[in-house]
């Protein structure tokens, strides 16, 4: 598994606040792409693709608010 951890600057969280934050990304070349980018002001995005192509996103909000929680694919609840 291949895992990357690396800054960004003033991207727009879920918020509405452009801020700084940090991506951690994971892939393990066989299909599976984990990317976590977390924003200075508490909010969070996270994006799982899994090795059948179906993908889950989730959106939170700063204050712990799940503003999106999108499935596709096999991996749906």
């Amino acid at each position: 598994m291949i895992s990357t951890s690396s800054p960004f600057t003033a991207e727009l969280a879920p918020c509405g606040h452009a801020v700084d934050g940090r991506r951690h990304q994971e892939n393990d070349d066989a299909g599976l792409l984990i990317d976590d980018r977390v924003f200075a002001c508490g909010c969070r995005v996270i994006r799982h693709e899994y090795h059948d192509g179906s993908v889950r996103i989730k959106t939170i909000r700063r204050d712990g608010k799940v503003l999106a929680d999108e499935h596709s694919g096999n991996h749906e609840a």
